[in-house]
């Protein structure tokens, strides 16, 4: 069979080649067009040291709740009350007979820790009634139980993708589009895959994938691809070009993220809503975190569905139209975003804070917000979904860049005329990981205190004055324990506050299991992630100081499929928090036995580091909890018709894996025609060399088959000669097999 293969000019693959590239001479390019017309927009780039353009808009917001600056007064008059209270107490505890340096010190940490939990907790208050309301957080006219509204005006919905398994992210993008077609509305809608791709191979497998998408649909009209040859600004950059180049053909666009599901029914109701209401900008949805398997993502899963409503609703309640934005599962008016969210790059200071804005979602919100857009959350409006990382190590690579990005909007804070609740916004962001390195301070500090107490010689008799009775030093361990109740009460009221609501809310309560069920997977996921946070606490105390000493997080794609964890490489990955932990704990020992007993939860969690995220990774205690009826969901008792959609698809593509760029042109035609007609133009004179496409044309030229081209080239050599007309024509015209 060889011999017959390298028969010169006459062998099967070549005689398929030569009609792949006749046949792509020949086809009508007109069917492999991939993009609309260009129905261009201005977005200009905002001076966030200037005052926004607001285009003749009034200062008043016609859908802000007419008792919003109450309930703003509400959360923090409770906050700053309880920190207060607790603040006294712990002064008491330290200082009761002078203050001390670290007397001081320590009293600064924990009032600033203790406010970011009464914060949380005076939110979640707030959320709490608003669940119990007749209301139920209803807003801007969006209401379920109402038959579906008739649509008037156009959507895009924008699925923007950076080296993702285009099987998996075109699987769940087709459950939407049949979602969104079984409303009956389709045609208000078009859908766009962006692809910011720079992996050669998943680049041609998402052309694939797409042409395979037109044909299963025969939504050539509704379904498009465009592939970035320059990854300008990451994901801000790619959502900005296609503004740029066809926002002026839709009203509004909804942005998704590689694992983003929702209901067309519950997209047909925001978009309705924002025809109604001219002056919204923004609607976010609240994204339940669904599919979860491991031990890990099911811990996740359960916390988001259970307390994550407490927790929006309260936010929805006391940020009325300035609320956020997360990136995804949002539906955003064009003009708004085009008029206001031109993302800057910031001045250059020292990496990363300059440059390119990172977190761009919490930004773009704020400036649409500050060009007077209303910015909503409808938390009570469900059939938005997501889904979790599997392992803290996989939630640990994105909340590095995340906190890159956080970190990064103090530089954004000092922007004029923004709101002071989009500024409450980047402080809550950076304060989420400001806070573990503080913790740790504070626990270090608390250390200190008992070597102080151990080897310091106290002065019993203070002063000039004579005194009869001596003042003892000492830390008063009564007070002590009540504060420490006081602090986890608070910690732990809103746990407590959302199991309450569960009572209220048949399908939450029934869908978990029941009460006493629900209240059980409340424990175990309290105790769980009680001992992982520790170990969440050193992990963002290193990401904090990593970006504060200039290392830049990079751009990485995300894993979403599970996969086992080998033991190797999570104690390659955590023995330094085991250690660290071991370190901790005969420190504390040594010097005190009561200080080792007061920090046991801390050195706990650090001690099975290794253990506990291996077992939190592995898919078989997941599925044991689920089989004993623990941390489960009503998306799992009762799968929504958008879940059940997306098992069906992924199942469809489950066993089809990314090949190489080159084998799977030659497999389809179709594909080949599709890819040249998706190319740039070829390079002119004086336009930039590309020293891999060279290097990639010489190998070309001195193969002797495509089989050893294929071999000899490298993935940047590939994916520059995948850009080029002449390459792969050159390509086509070798041998299979010399």
């Amino acid at each position: 069979m060889t011999e017959l293969n390298n028969v010169s000019g006459h062998s099967q693959e070549e005689k398929v080649n030569k009609n792949n590239l006749s046949e792509n001479k020949r086809s009508d390019q007109s069917m492999f067009i991939a993009l609309p017309p260009d129905t261009p927009i201005d977005m200009p780039v905002q001076n966030l040291q200037a005052n926004p353009n607001l285009y003749g808009r009034s200062k008043k917001i016609a859908t802000q709740a007419p008792n919003v600056l109450l309930r703003r007064l509400f959360i923090f008059i409770v906050s700053i009350s309880l920190t207060v209270y607790a603040s006294y107490e712990m002064n008491l505890v330290f200082n009761s007979f002078g203050m001390t340096a670290l007397g001081l010190m320590i009293l600064v940490i924990f009032t600033i820790l203790f406010f970011w939990i009464a914060f949380s907790f005076a939110s979640s208050l707030g959320g709490f009634i608003e669940q119990l309301s007749k209301k139920g957080g209803l807003s801007l006219g969006i209401d379920p139980k109402e038959p579906l509204p008739a649509l008037h005006k156009k959507t895009a919905v924008l699925m923007p993708t950076y080296n993702e398994d285009p099987h998996r992210v075109l699987a769940g993008l087709k459950a939407i589009y049949d979602s969104i077609q079984a409303t009956g509305q389709g045609e208000h809608f078009d859908f766009f895959i962006l692809s910011d791709t720079t992996n050669p191979d998943v680049w041609v497998e998402e052309e694939a994938a797409f042409l395979r998408f037109r044909e299963q649909t025969k939504g050539h009209n509704h379904i498009f691809y465009r592939r970035r040859y320059k990854n300008t600004d990451r994901k801000a950059g790619n959502l900005a070009e296609w503004v740029r180049r066809f926002g002026g053909g839709y009203d509004h666009m909804l942005t998704l993220d590689a694992d983003s599901l929702m209901e067309g029914d519950t997209i047909v109701r925001i978009c309705s809503a924002m025809e109604r209401h001219d002056g919204v900008g923004l609607i976010q949805t609240l994204p339940v975190i669904v599919n979860g398997t491991t031990l890990f993502a099911r811990l996740q899963q359960f916390a988001g569905r259970v307390y994550g409503p407490t927790i929006a609703y309260g936010l929805a309640w006391w940020h009325g139209s300035e609320s956020n934005y997360w990136g995804h599962n949002a539906v955003i008016r064009v003009k708004a975003f085009a008029e206001q969210a031109g993302m800057p790059h910031l001045p250059a200071v020292r990496k990363p804070f300059g440059g390119m804005i990172m977190s761009h979602d919490f930004v773009e919100a704020a400036l649409m917000r500050r060009g007077r857009w209303a910015i909503h959350m409808v938390p009570a409006l469900h059939g938005s979904y997501e889904e979790s990382p599997p392992s803290l190590t996989d939630i640990a690579v994105r909340d590095r860049r995340w906190c890159q990005g956080n970190l990064q909007h103090a530089m954004i804070i000092p922007t004029k005329k923004l709101s002071w609740i989009s500024r409450i916004h980047m402080l809550t962001g950076i304060g989420a990981y400001a806070m573990s390195p503080l913790w740790l301070l504070f626990l270090l500090v608390g250390i200190m205190v008992s070597l102080q107490a151990l080897f310091v010689k106290p002065e019993y008799f203070t002063g000039t004055d004579r005194v009869l009775f001596p003042n003892w030093p000492q830390v008063d361990p009564v007070l002590a324990k009540y504060v420490f109740i006081l602090t986890m009460l608070v910690l732990l009221a809103p746990k407590i506050l959302a199991w309450i609501a569960l009572l209220f809310n048949e399908d939450l309560r029934k869908g978990c299991g029941g009460a006493t069920k629900a209240l059980s997977s409340i424990f175990l996921e309290t105790f769980i992630g009680g001992l992982i946070a520790p170990i969440a606490m050193l992990i963002q105390t290193t990401a904090v100081t990593s970006i504060l000493l200039g290392y830049d997080s990079g751009w990485n794609a995300q894993r979403r499929d599970v996969g086992h964890i080998p033991f190797k490489d999570v104690v390659r990955d955590y023995w330094r928090h085991m250690a660290f932990g071991v370190i901790m704990g005969l420190g504390a020992w040594e010097v005190s036995t009561s200080l080792f007993f007061w920090m046991t939860p801390v050195l706990l969690g650090l001690l099975l580091a290794i253990p506990l995220v291996w077992v939190t990774s592995s898919q078989r205690f997941g599925v044991f909890c689920m089989k004993i009826g623990l941390l489960i969901i009503p998306e799992e008792t009762a799968r929504p018709d958008i879940l059940r959609r997306d098992r069906i698809e992924k199942r469809r593509v489950m066993d089809m894996e990314v090949q190489d760029a080159f084998s799977t042109l030659l497999s389809n035609p179709k594909l080949i025609a599709l890819h040249i007609a998706l190319l740039p133009a070829e390079r002119s004179k004086g336009d930039p060399i590309n020293a891999d496409y060279l290097v990639g044309m010489v190998k070309l030229k001195e193969s002797d088959s495509q089989e050893q081209a294929m071999q000899a080239l490298t993935s940047n050599e590939k994916s520059a000669l995948l850009g080029s007309r002449k390459a792969i024509e050159r390509f086509l015209n070798l041998p299979y097999f010399s």
